[in-house]
C-alpha cells in the first residue's frame, strides 16, 4: 500500500477558476462602460441596470427588478429609492394595491436611457469584435446554457 503525500493547502488557481475569470470579465467590461455614464448623469451600475431592465419591461416591482438582474434586494431598493428621488423613475401601486408598487421609467428617465444605451451597445460590439461570428455565435450558446436553470 502506497500513501501518497497531500499538500497541506492546495491554492485555487483563480486565473483558471470560471466563476473568478467570468467575474473579472463582467466587472471590467461593466466598469468601462460605467465610466461614462457616471460622471455625465452620476449614475451608479446599479442604476442604471435598474433603468436598463424597466427600459426593458415596465412597471415591475423592486423584487421583479432584482429577480431580473440577479442583484441584491438591498441594492436595488437603494437604487430605486434613489432614481425616484432624482425624477428618473415613477413609483405607484399596482390596480389599486397599496402593497404592491411599479416601477416605470419617468420621462427624464427615458431621456437618460436613450443616450446610455447607445452608449452601452457601442461598447459591447467594441468587446465582440475581437471575435469573429463563429466565436459570437458559440459565446451566445455557451452563455445561454450557462445561464439556463
Amino acid at each position: 500500500m502506497t500513501f501518497e503525500t497531500v499538500p497541506a493547502h492546495a491554492p485555487l488557481e483563480l486565473e483558471r477558476f470560471l466563476p473568478y475569470r467570468l467575474s473579472i470579465l463582467s466587472n471590467t467590461v461593466s466598469q468601462s462602460i460605467a465610466a461614462e455614464y457616471q460622471d455625465r448623469f452620476e449614475l451608479s451600475m446599479t442604476e442604471w441596470r435598474v433603468m436598463a431592465v424597466l427600459g426593458r419591461f415596465a412597471e415591475l416591482s423592486a423584487r421583479e427588478v432584482a429577480e431580473r438582474t440577479a442583484m441584491d434586494k438591498v441594492a436595488v431598493s437603494r437604487a430605486v429609492a434613489r432614481l425616484v428621488e432624482a425624477g428618473r423613475v415613477d413609483r405607484s401601486t399596482h390596480g389599486g394595491d397599496k402593497r404592491r408598487s411599479v416601477l416605470k421609467l419617468s420621462e427624464a428617465g427615458w431621456a437618460i436611457h436613450d443616450e446610455v444605451a447607445p452608449m452601452a451597445r457601442a461598447h459591447e460590439r467594441d468587446l465582440l469584435a475581437k471575435l469573429d461570428e463563429g466565436e459570437r455565435v458559440q459565446l451566445n450558446r455557451i452563455l445561454d446554457k450557462l445561464l439556463a436553470p
